[in-house]
């Protein structure tokens, strides 16, 4: 009978019924017997030899609106380890996934009021693309994202679908700035629409302040960033992005709640150290977007306006 060893304790469930599993790159193996997964005997995480603090300290800081200059300093001066800018891009592009799949299911209890508004992001020096938003009144989550070429009814219809799909529901009124686009979308059965400016609504007082907030936000911490490179790298910093705004970052305005802790989601992880430690699934895994860079050679932008992706 395998022998169980004392004094360890399983990373991914806590258990002390582990065994030893042989040995990765020298450092040795566990196999937990009580949830079924291998774990390394060291700090570091598996398949990688950097320890997580470092990982999540670096995660922490590009989501949050520091430089990778900044990070690469930072660990440098706190740990004595100073990384090139293609380790912490290639962490960023392991672990954003992993915090996307992990929070995909979750649903907000949000109130009936919705607020879209769009504004735009330069993709390199030569292109900018528009992003959609709608966020909960309430709760401040954000329910949906769109990123488009265009600034088209298309476009806002598929950011309103999107958001009825997330929280179950559709809302009994969705405040929008004055965009022609806006208007002939179907917002739902019963639901009022509401156009304004990001000041007031004259008739009911209302604004579009708080997604301008949101997305002054989202301006300031892609102006560190210059511009990006291509599709694909806008939508993977926006798709973590969204995770640690709905569900890491804390509102002042929510009193120090997240936003899906004021939509009364139950949920444990809540830093990028917790996030560095869940399991790496296969479905985790990104796939290259198919045609994302942009080409050389200027084309007609109705030829390329349908080239958006879904951010949670």
């Amino acid at each position: 009978m395998t022998e169980i060893i004392t004094n360890v304790i399983c990373k991914n469930c806590g258990s002390e019924a582990v065994v030893k599993y042989g040995t990765y790159k020298g450092a040795q193996r566990y196999f937990c017997k009580v949830c079924r997964k291998k774990f390394k005997g060291d700090n570091a995480l598996f398949h990688m030899k950097t320890p997580p603090e470092y990982i999540s300290s670096a995660l922490s800081m590009y989501f949050s609106g520091s430089s990778i200059k900044d990070i690469c300093d930072h660990l440098n001066q706190e740990y004595g380890y100073h990384p090139s800018k293609h380790v912490v891009f290639s962490w960023v592009e392991k672990f954003t996934p992993i915090a996307v799949n992990h929070f995909k299911d979750f649903t907000p209890k949000v109130g009936d009021e919705w607020i879209a508004d769009e504004t735009v992001i330069a993709l390199d020096k030569r292109k900018k693309i528009w992003f959609f938003d709608i966020l909960d009144s309430r709760t401040r989550f954000l329910l949906a994202s769109r990123a488009s070429f265009s600034r088209t009814t298309r476009d806002a219809q598929m950011l309103i679908d999107r958001a009825i799909k997330r929280a179950g529901k559709e809302p009994k009124v969705v405040v929008t700035d004055k965009l022609a686009s806006y208007l002939d979308v179907r917002y739902g059965k019963d639901t009022e629409h509401r156009q304004g400016s990001p000041f007031s609504i004259k008739e009911s007082g209302e604004s579009t302040s708080q997604i301008e907030r949101f997305h002054g936000t989202i301006k300031e911490r892609t102006k560190v960033m210059r511009a990006f490179r291509d599709f694909e790298t806008l939508h993977q910093f926006m798709e973590g992005y969204l995770i640690y705004y709905n569900f890491l970052k804390p509102n002042e305005a929510l009193n120090g709640k997240t936003p899906a802790e004021a939509a009364k989601i139950d949920y444990q992880v809540k830093n990028w150290k917790e996030l560095c430690h869940l399991p790496i699934k296969k479905e985790a895994k990104t796939p290259r977007l198919t045609g994302s860079k942009l080409p050389r050679i200027s084309k007609p932008m109705p030829k390329i306006s349908n080239r958006a992706v879904r951010l949670r």
